[in-house]
């Protein structure tokens, strides 16, 4: 099977938003860097969401917006949740203890990562998430970019799952 670097698909809805995510949840190793990627409602902490319950989190996924960085400790996994959209300077996260979140074997899901920029490790998958005007509501798009020979691998396996 070709590898392919780019996947794309429409987000008619919440329940389709989380679909996705649970989807992408069940390709995710151990450790992953993803960078979540697009403006204001776009549906980034949604997507976040998604994902978190379905790697078996229970209870509520909030925005980190104030605490950077919400951690979720489940059975097989250490997840960070990080929103950076406050964040005036990268070097803010070397306070918070960082790099200490990317060292370990943890997925970490970064809101606003252009933010962090410098500080950043690259990610494995760049998910961007998008929306149009469309006749009677808007037609949110979420573009999933492999960055890393994982990332690539991931974006290869959704994408054939996709064709079915």
């Amino acid at each position: 099977m070709q590898q392919v670097n780019r996947f794309q698909i429409s987000l008619l809805d919440e329940a389709v938003t989380q679909a996705v995510a649970a989807r992408l949840a069940l390709l995710l190793p151990e450790q992953a860097v993803l960078f979540l990627q697009g403006p204001l409602g776009a549906g980034k902490t949604t997507f976040s969401r998604g994902l978190l319950q379905a790697l078996g989190h229970q209870g509520a996924v909030k925005s980190p917006t104030y605490t950077l960085v919400e951690p979720y400790q489940l059975a097989t996994r250490q997840i960070y949740h990080f929103d950076l959209y406050r964040l005036t300077d990268p070097e803010e996260l070397e306070f918070i203890g960082g790099r200490d979140y990317f060292s370990d074997q943890a997925i970490c899901l970064i809101e606003w990562p252009e933010r962090g920029l410098g500080f950043l490790p690259e990610p494995d998958l760049v998910l961007e998430l998008s929306y149009h005007a469309a006749a009677d509501e808007p037609v949110r798009i979420l573009s999933i970019h492999g960055q890393s020979e994982l990332g690539r691998s991931i974006v290869t396996t959704m994408s054939a799952h996709e064709e079915r």
